[in-house]
């Protein structure tokens, strides 16, 4: 099944529809953080602008003698300029006016444009705009054309509003067509660069979750080196190895299989074989009972081999029975099973507090800690020491011993099935096994050292006082 089969979200509720929509939303927003202060630099221009066409217009009073000019001219010269009364003050005290007809006004609000900052020019604009009558303003300011020359100028508000309002529809228009281009040009990056790669990634998990066993289909071989070209290399990495773990888990399963079947018979062979071996041991040929004990070795650890093996391709570990023991008796209990390796000279040593409790299967942890006991002493060391110490929210069980040490191949290895052995003849199952069984309990089996001096397994358990029953 390739990822084109899958059944993805469609584009109103996948990862395209959002990212354009998002998109579109994010330049409208900055399309209007940009206008506030384009219509209030709009609305601050056009009354500077008034200011100088007022300037201008009143020097013409400055060509008469008298200050005086024709009122038809004077009233064309006001309708030029948009206003109702223009005034002028220069710092050499000159002052000239000019009113036309216009008759005495009442002036609804007064702009002081050198006195206006940032935000008053915010405010005025935006009050501007929502103005829904007209008003007369009164504008005063240094005329652009000559710093120590100050301009009053009386208008309507009306205009300026008009003109402010089709700049807004002119502002509007462009943004949307910003906002549009510019979100088709995100989204068809993003759709390319992130969104399809995402799609198909999505769709390749998918379909490995679906059939795991199934071909790879081309992930891996992307050259790029962001983010998700590191994901697609580690996804097809991850599936090519639990591919193998599955091909792996396969041939285990069929190795149960063929186990279980022939474990029956297998076990009444070498039990007829051990009958023979103990008659042969009370043979009257010196030379026969002295190869006895020897076979007696090869029978057990062929029996062995085939528990361990069929206990190891099981489906998963057995389910633990929890219990609360002292695990001080649990461990001398495991003492006494090794007592045949116990020769003279070797000691297997308890240390633990008399009053430790443990809540786990007594079962497995027994089987855990004969497991290795028996790989230290097979490997020649003289004492096995079990200490333990109760941390905070866990238990931590400790054995150690005086061997000579594991060997570098079996610390490569050391809990991988058939690979991690210490010992020629073995299988490496013992730790592997002993690790899931930890494991299966809510803890895990750890290697601390391993040296000329000895080696040290810690096994982890949680506390019995915070695990509930």
């Amino acid at each position: 099944m390739t990822a084109e089969n899958i059944k993805l979200p469609t584009f109103g509720r996948g990862l395209s529809a959002r990212v354009l929509l998002l998109t579109i939303l994010f330049v409208l927003v900055s399309e209007v953080l940009i206008y506030a202060p384009s219509i209030a630099r709009f609305r601050l221009d056009w009354l500077e602008e008034k200011l100088n066409t007022a300037h201008l217009a009143i020097l013409a009073l400055e060509a008469t003698p008298d200050y005086m000019i024709d009122p038809e001219l004077e009233v064309r010269l006001l309708t030029h300029v948009g206003a109702r009364l223009i005034g002028l003050r220069s710092s050499d005290g000159k002052n000239l006016i000019m009113r036309g007809t216009t008759p005495p006004l009442l002036v609804d609000v007064t702009v002081d444009l050198g006195e206006r900052s940032f935000v008053q020019l915010l405010e005025d604009g935006i009050d501007t705009l929502m103005q829904s009558r007209n008003r007369v303003l009164r504008v005063k300011g240094y005329s652009p054309r000559a710093a120590d020359v100050v301009v009053d100028v009386v208008l309507d508000e009306w205009p300026l509003r008009q003109a402010m309002i089709a700049y807004s529809w002119r502002v509007l228009g462009l943004s949307v067509v910003i906002s549009l281009i510019t979100a088709a040009l995100v989204f068809g990056a993003l759709q390319w660069l992130i969104i399809r790669p995402m799609r198909r990634l999505t769709g390749g998990m998918v379909a490995f979750r679906q059939e795991p066993e199934a071909p790879l289909g081309g992930f891996g071989a992307t050259t790029r080196g962001d983010e998700i070209g590191v994901a697609e290399r580690e996804f097809a990495e991850m599936q090519t190895k639990v591919q193998q773990s599955l091909q792996q888990r396969a041939r285990l399963a069929a190795l149960g299989t063929a186990v279980s079947k022939i474990n029956h018979d297998l076990r009444g062979i070498l039990a007829t074989a051990r009958l023979i071996t103990d008659r042969l041991a009370e043979s009257d040929n010196p030379e026969v009972r002295k190869a006895a004990p020897a076979l007696l070795r090869s029978l057990d650890r062929a029996v062995d081999l085939c528990s361990d093996t069929l206990n190891f391709t099981r489906e998963g570990p057995p389910k633990p029975e929890f219990e609360h023991f002292l695990l001080n008796e649990l461990v001398d209990e495991v003492g006494e099973s090794l007592a045949k390796l116990l020769e003279p000279g070797r000691i297997w040593s308890n240390e633990l507090a008399e009053a430790m409790t443990v809540r786990a299967d007594r079962g497995q942890l027994n089987r855990i800690l004969r497991n290795l006991g028996e790989n230290a002493l097979q490997m020649g060391a003289r004492s096995v020491t079990v200490t333990g110490a109760q941390r905070l929210g866990s238990l931590e069980i400790l054995v150690a011993d005086d061997g000579p040490g594991l060997p570098p191949k079996a610390l490569e290895n050391l809990f991988v099935p058939f690979k991690g052995s210490a010992r020629a003849g073995g299988t490496g199952l013992g730790l592997a096994i002993a690790r899931e069984l930890m494991r299966g309990q809510g803890g895990d089996l750890r290697l601390l050292e391993s040296g000329a001096k000895g080696t040290v397994f810690a096994l982890d358990l949680p506390d019995s006082n915070s695990v509930p029953d």
